[in-house]
């Protein structure tokens, strides 16, 4: 387990340095595997105002995921920079923090069907059209620029990625019971801000995720 102060999406590539000893233990346990796709951890988010070693599994939300490490770079110091992507979500029941690392006791949550998610789909990207070309507009210049999976379940990963959320929206995307169900949630949050952008004309603290998308 690497439990971190952000929310990782399923499908969403992301860069992570390693520093602490019981982090850089766990990359040099997955170093040991000797099949790639193997090389994988649990993400989950932090709690507000805990500490993973003094309050366990409680300091953490329980729902996270599945990460696959798919590179990495050692420095002389042991330090890492790894790339990672998400694969699946999952839910931690228990964590043992004693060994070198900490270990999680996790169910992997699946992604129902959900016939709506299409529709909504197409509704969510109309918005998020319409609020990129606000923030563009304010800026001055082309921003969250770039394709987007058409699939309604990486699209909403996607999204929920490079859009300006909390850490709680974060959290509430990825707990969202399926598909349709978190696009309706990014669109309500997308039509907020721009409502928020017309009362107060000036640019949101937008920054376009470094992160990729991918299908894994």
């Amino acid at each position: 387990m690497f439990p971190l102060n952000t929310v990782l999406f399923p499908g969403v590539t992301t860069p992570l340095h390693v520093f602490e000893d019981r982090y850089r233990a766990l990359v040099h346990h997955l170093l040991t595997e000797d099949d790639p796709t193997q090389r994988v951890f649990g993400v989950t988010a932090i709690r507000e105002g805990y500490e993973v070693g003094d309050h366990g599994v409680q300091s953490l939300h329980t729902t996270g995921t599945v990460m696959q490490m798919t590179e990495v770079e050692q420095y002389a110091d042991g330090r890492f920079d790894i790339e990672v992507v998400g694969r699946q979500r999952m839910r931690l029941h228990d964590l043992e923090t004693s060994g070198p690392y900490p270990v999680g006791l996790v169910d992997i949550l699946e992604e129902p069907d959900t016939p709506e998610a299409e529709a909504e789909a197409e509704r969510t990207l109309a918005t998020f059209d319409a609020y990129r070309q606000r923030v563009g507009e304010l800026s001055g210049g082309l921003v969250l620029s770039g394709g987007l999976p058409r699939d309604p379940t990486y699209l909403s990963w996607s999204l929920a990625t490079a859009c300006l959320l909390t850490l709680p929206e974060r959290q509430s995307l990825l707990e969202a019971p399926d598909t349709a169900t978190r696009l309706v949630l990014l669109r309500r949050s997308l039509v907020n801000e721009l409502r928020a952008m017309k009362a107060i004309p000036s640019l949101p603290a937008t920054e376009v995720a470094r992160t990729r998308w991918n299908p894994n």
